[in-house]
């Protein structure tokens, strides 16, 4: 039985046993507990530590586990009524409300129902992450010199240097802030870029959490339609003439949700048409470590062609990785990188050295390639193996671009299958999917959903969410 699950069940049945002790109680040794419930010492430090966690047992090294002492009562609820009004007070002088709908964040963060199929999610799967090479740097981070002292704020010279060598285009280490990941960089990017209450420009369709980090910084999205080519630039020409923002925010690589690449002559208008308007670009390079077997040479970042820090470079690690390794980067030239540093540092001071320390173990050692090729040669198989399944399943869904990166699929909805409907009855039917509501600022052209194709096992799993999604679909359509 996998490890995590062999913890659960024993806490399962150690917290139905405690009843039998009284407060104060002496639990069975640990070899006992290994001895009757057959699993390992390990499983049961972990599952007395759960336990412990929870209040529900005091450990004593060298004298065993106890039963704990009962808890005090809950005290009563106070009455939070009086902040509706002083939120409703703040967001009437406010421009543009701070109020955040974080919906389409958290339909790709939050766990569904047990034995649900889950097409919704934005990481990779466990199989796929580099679990050892991980469980291995973070050992070898925690050894070096200094690894719990404080980080310069700017991030580790060396982790600095390693991002502006992948950028590329004469990006020095000088250059690049180390921050907690991509979202926190976004964050950061948008609060130094544009104050409050202005606009801000964005593909449409585009990633949620960025609409979300918008508004909650009190910006106004603005939406600028893109298609197989990426944004488009002579609707971004006329959204800068009409609106006067000063940003935009886009992903030129294997774009969230649509999966589009920016083409070549594309890439160069967007930077001088932003230069032109004396506005930044934002760069969010989140999926280039996602790359598909069989994708072509890709494409440098923006940030690479950009002397003249037009473009601000967002990447991250966590990614291609693991969701909770959140070390990313942030990279831009010229007097806006102290602005950036300024609000990077009184927000979050710095990202914590040992995390650091172990992106620098991992990314320099020779399981790193190997993991790259490996992800890259899977997400290329379970790709093909659900645009397979949803032709011979779901014709009638629209897929109108195949991405040679990421890690899902944007398909349009026909105009008689309502998305909201879609997306609770695919959920009744075991399927998790992500709907496309929440990737527009404005109104939505038409009916989408988003489905992941790197969250699930593999292959099989897959096969048998679109299987479910079109029972979903039957049932909705007859």
């Amino acid at each position: 039985m996998h490890e995590r699950s062999s913890v659960a069940e024993l806490v399962k049945s150690l917290r139905f046993e405690l009843d039998r002790y009284s407060p104060g109680g002496k639990l069975p040794s640990s070899r006992a507990l290994v001895e009757r419930y057959r699993v390992s010492p390990v499983t049961v430090t972990r599952a007395l530590a759960q336990l412990a966690a929870e209040g529900l047992v005091v450990t004593r090294p060298g004298a065993g586990a106890f039963r704990a002492e009962p808890r005090t009562p809950t005290p009563a609820a106070g009455d939070t009524s009086w902040q509706e009004v002083a939120l409703s007070a703040d967001a009437a002088t406010e421009l543009v409300p701070r109020s955040v709908d974080a919906s389409g964040v958290l339909v790709t963060l939050s766990a569904p129902p047990p034995g649900t199929i889950e097409f919704n999610g934005g990481y990779l799967h466990p199989s796929l992450q580099p679990e050892r090479a991980l469980a291995a740097a973070l050992a070898r981070a925690g050894r070096r010199p200094g690894a719990w002292g404080r980080p310069p704020v700017d991030g580790l010279p060396e982790l600095r240097a390693w991002f502006a060598r992948e950028i590329g285009g004469g990006v020095t280490a000088a250059e690049v802030l180390v921050t907690a990941g991509g979202q926190s960089a976004i964050t950061t990017a948008l609060r130094a870029l544009a104050p409050p209450g202005t606009p801000v420009l964005v593909e449409s369709p585009t990633y949620p959490g960025m609409l979300a980090v918008a508004r909650a910084a009190g910006l106004r999205p603005v939406p600028v339609p893109a298609d197989a080519g990426g944004v488009r630039p002579e609707l971004l020409e006329a959204a800068f003439r009409a609106t006067g923002a000063r940003a935009l925010v886009c992903q030129p690589l294997f774009q969230n949700p649509t999966g589009a690449v920016l083409g070549p002559e594309r890439r160069r208008e967007v930077v001088r048409i932003a230069r032109a308007a004396g506005a930044f670009v934002v760069e969010d390079d989140f999926a280039r470590l996602l790359v598909h077997e069989d994708a072509p040479p890709l494409p440098e970042p923006l940030a690479a062609g950009d002397p003249d820090g037009v473009v601000v470079h967002v990447r991250s690690l966590t990614k291609p990785t693991s969701p909770s390794l959140r070390v990313g980067a942030l990279a831009a030239r010229g007097p806006v990188l102290e602005r950036l540093r300024a609000i990077q540092v009184v927000d979050s001071f710095f990202v914590p050295r040992p995390l650091q320390e172990a992106a620098l173990e991992l990314v320099g050692s020779p399981a790193w390639p190997r993991h790259l090729r490996a992800v890259s040669q899977e997400l290329k198989g379970r790709r093909d193996a659900m645009t397979g399944a949803l032709a011979h399943h779901l014709p009638e869904l629209s897929l109108p671009h195949i991405p040679s990166g990421g890690h899902h699929l944007w398909l349009r909805l026909p105009d008689a299958l309502p998305e909201a409907s879609l997306h609770a009855t695919a959920l009744r039917t075991g399927v998790a999917v992500a709907p496309g509501r929440p990737y527009f600022c404005a109104e939505p052209p038409a009916g989408h959903i988003r489905l992941s194709f790197a969250g699930v096992a593999g292959p099989t799993e897959i096969a048998e969410g679109v299987r479910r999604l079109r029972t979903a679909v039957h049932e909705l359509t007859g």
